[in-house]
Formats: structure tokens, sequence, C-alpha cells
């Protein structure tokens, strides 16, 4: 227990400015020095960020010291929590003004600017905290995992599944080759539960006031100028292509996670897809092409380290679409979770999880009944999914190299590989218009990946969406 002598004397230094950092024994049993916290900054205040912010503070284990929300409402719990913590609407002026002030920063913001804001905060030599899908673009995904190899800094996507027990369960079980050789991979999800396949404010021609705390240009960001509707934020922006990728970028990092680890899968070499269609009017069909559609089917191609099987299929459903079941498998031993599942098809047996790889199963039961189960070989995370940001803030302060579950290593080329679903269903919905009346849909094939140099090679229209380019003066 600290003596008031040292106490006083203490404070007296920090107060002076000449002694900033308190050894552990002067504060005693129980606290933290301020040499043990990582300095936080983050982008995004409210919606998910809530829950990021909150974790990585772990009630005061760390600090917060900046703050960045384009959307004043959406900040002012933060704001209010951290009173000292200046607050800006611009990123670009929180680096500028308070770069010094924090060692890592957590991006929690609508898809289309994780990319700019996380390479320039990995520029500074900042730890970052990334959202899931950690990019909008396949380019942008590439040039995170360079840039953190780059600037060597500590990296993690917010896709908390990956430091699950279930997700480390299912890898062990599938390397040690309990289910034999996988050549099928199914995942499946409700989402989305928000609108797509819907006529959008833009193409309805209607807006509406900006509200006064909102900045609307900075909202935007990379995106192609439109009028404010409050259809697109704080949520709904999930469903437009301009803002977000959909059902798939939005659950895609968690469910495809546990079979890109546990198969330790690369670039696909090929996709193709279908999609739900709309119709306005009888025989009348709508194309909406501002927002993702009602509901997908994806189906990747993966080549195969086994010279039996040829390749590995993986099909990712969503909009409520699930995959068919195999013989003997009975519905209520798979569909347990509402929220979507995972399917891994060997030659001796089958594995299914729910969201995360949760509630992993063996299938057929009676086979693998009373059998001896290898237990995870990877070291379990405190906190499980709920650890996942302190995993990250742990590893900051060792520095770069420490583990974290979903370091950009990990999840760029998963984030790649999710949005290659974004890539085909875009190519699906081309169209061209035929000299008699209505359309043909050039794109409606078995697309070719080079996934070495990020490009489709028999259909050049779908390379156009393996990169934007960025409006507002924004760069990467």
């Amino acid at each position: 227990m600290p003596s008031r002598r040292d106490f006083i004397q203490a404070s007296a230094l920090a107060a002076a400015g000449s002694f900033f950092i308190v050894p552990r024994h002067v504060l005693g049993k129980g606290y933290v020095a301020p040499s043990d916290k990582l300095n936080i900054a983050a982008v995004g205040c409210g919606g998910k960020a809530d829950f990021n912010i909150k974790q990585a503070y772990n009630g005061g284990t760390d600090n917060m010291v900046a703050l960045c929300d384009v959307d004043d409402r959406q900040s002012k719990k933060y704001r209010e929590q951290f009173p000292r913590a200046p607050y800006f609407r611009d990123y670009r002026q929180m680096f500028d003004q308070a770069g010094k002030t924090f060692d890592a920063l957590i991006v929690t913001t609508p898809d289309h600017m994780h990319a700019p804001i996380a390479m320039a905060a990995m520029q500074l030599g900042k730890h970052v905290y990334v959202e899931k899908p950690l990019t909008h673009d396949i380019y942008e995904a590439r040039m995170l995992t360079e840039a953190a190899r780059k600037y060597r800094v500590v990296t993690q996507m917010g896709n908390q599944g990956s430091s699950g027990d279930a997700t480390r369960q299912i890898e062990t079980w599938i390397q040690k080759g309990l289910i034999g050789k996988v050549h099928t991979v199914n995942c499946w999800t409700d989402r989305p539960v928000w609108p797509q396949g819907v006529r959008s404010p833009k193409d309805r021609g209607e807006s509406q006031p900006i509200p006064p705390e909102v900045d609307w240009k900075l909202w935007l960001g990379t995106a192609p100028y439109r009028d404010y509707h409050e259809a697109y934020m704080p949520f709904r922006w999930r469903g437009y292509w301009d803002f977000g990728t959909g059902a798939l970028g939005d659950m895609g990092c968690h469910f495809m996670d546990v079979p890109f680890r546990a198969l330790k899968l690369k670039y696909p070499t090929s996709v193709e897809c279908s999609v739900g269609s709309v119709y306005a009017d009888f025989f009348k069909q709508a194309f909406f092409d501002d927002v993702c559609p009602p509901s997908s089917a994806i189906h990747l191609t993966f080549p195969s380290d086994d010279r039996k099987i040829k390749e590995i299929k993986f099909s990712w459903y969503d909009g409520g679409i699930r995959p068919q079941l195999p013989d003997g498998i009975d519905y209520n031993q798979v569909f347990t979770d509402q929220n979507g599942g995972v399917m891994f098809i060997g030659t001796k047996g089958i594995v299914v999880g729910e969201l995360f790889g949760d509630n992993p199963r063996l299938l057929p039961a009676d086979k693998f009944e009373g059998k001896a189960l290898p237990a995870p070989e990877k070291p379990l995370v405190e906190g499980k999914t709920e650890g996942h940001q302190q995993q990250w803030v742990k590893a900051c302060k060792q520095g770069y190299g420490a583990y974290t579950s979903s370091s950009f290593e990990e999840s760029g080329p998963l984030t790649e590989t999710v949005l290659m679903g974004n890539l085909a269903t875009r190519s699906y919905m081309y169209r061209e218009s035929k000299a008699g009346g209505g359309y043909t849909f050039p794109g409606r094939k078995k697309l070719l990946w080079d996934g070495e140099n990020m490009r489709i090679t028999n259909f050049d229209y779908a390379n156009q969406f393996v990169k934007r380019q960025y409006n507002g003066g924004y760069q990467l």
C-alpha cells in the first residue's frame, strides 16, 4: 500500500510534467500504471463502435484519447464519457492535431471508408483495428495486408468469431482428418435484415434536409455525391453498393472465416453466382443497380492439395436461401441457428456449426458417438469472442509480431475472397440492350480469377469491381 507521502510526490511530479509514468509500486496492488495503458483513438463512435470502444477501453485498463465521427448524434455517448478526449468530425484533422497522443486506432465506419482511414493510420505507425469486412474492394484488402507488413503494425479485423473456441475446435477436427478430405463447403445466413433489392431514394429522386448534427460530405467520403436521405444512415448503408457490401460483406467474414483457416485456403480460381429477381409488374423485371440484391448464391472453387480431390467447392447463400442437405442428414441437425451456419462435407463425414462456428457437431452422429476427439491445438483467447478487442490491445503493447486472431495477414486474403462474391454479383447484373428489346447478360458465366494479379481473365467488365475510383480527393 503506497504511503501518503509517496502518493503526493508522484502527483506533484506528474502535475509538473516532469514525471508522467508512475511506477507500479507507487500505485499499489490493483492499479494499472499509465505506462501499461494503450492510448487509443476511434473513428466511428456509434453502432458496432459502441461495443468496440467499450471492449478496448475495458473499464479503464486502457485509454481513449481521441474521438471522431461525422454524426454528433452517434458520438454523444462517448463524448460525454470521455470529455477530455478531443472530438473531431474529420479523421484527417484528428491525425494532424492529435496524432501524437494515440498509439492505436479503431475504425468502425461504413465499409467504403475503412481502407483510406486505416492506411493513413498505418502510414503514421499506428496499430489498427478495423471492422469487418476489412475493405470495400479487393484491391484495398491487398493493399492493407501489404501495408501492415511494411509499417510493422499490429492489426485485427472485427470478426470476433475468429477468437472463439469453436473456430479453433473445428480447425483442429478438419486438419486432423476426422471427416477425411473436405471437398465441399457451404455457408449461409438469413441476412439481409435491412432493405435490399429495392428502389433507392437516389433512383426515386428523393432527398431530405441534412440534419445539423451530420457532416454529409464527410460521410460520403470516397463515394460519389448523392443527396442526403435517412435511408442511408446510420445503419442501412450496408445494402447500397457505394457504401456497403451487402449481406455477404456483413456476414461472410464471420461464417467464411471458419473454413478459410481450417482448410488453409488461398485465392479461389473461379466464381459464379445467381441472384434473386425483383419484378415491378407482371413479367416486368426491375433492375436496381444502386442496391445489393435481395438474395444470392455464390459458388467459388479452390485448388485442392489432395490429388484425389480435383478442387474444393465453396458455396455461400444469403437472403434465407439454404444449401441442399447430404443424404441421411436431418434438417434439424444442421439448420439450428436462425443467423445461419457452416457445413464441411468430407470423404468420411460432415462438420456443421453455427455463427462463429459455435456448437460444432460431427455427423452422422452415431458414427462419431463415443469417439475421442482432439482438443483445439491453437491457444484459446482470453474472453473468447468478447476478448477479441482486448487481444488486439494487449498485442499492441507487445508490438509488431504479437499474435492476433484476425491480423491482416489472415483477414486480408479472407476479405478478398468474400468480395469476390460481390464482383460476381455485379457482373451477373450487368446487362446490354438488344436491338429488338430486352437484354443480354454477358456476365452470367463462370468467371476465372487470377488471384496473384487480382484480375478476371475472361470478362474484363468485372475488373472495375476489383478497384473503384475514389471521389472527394481521398487516396489510398
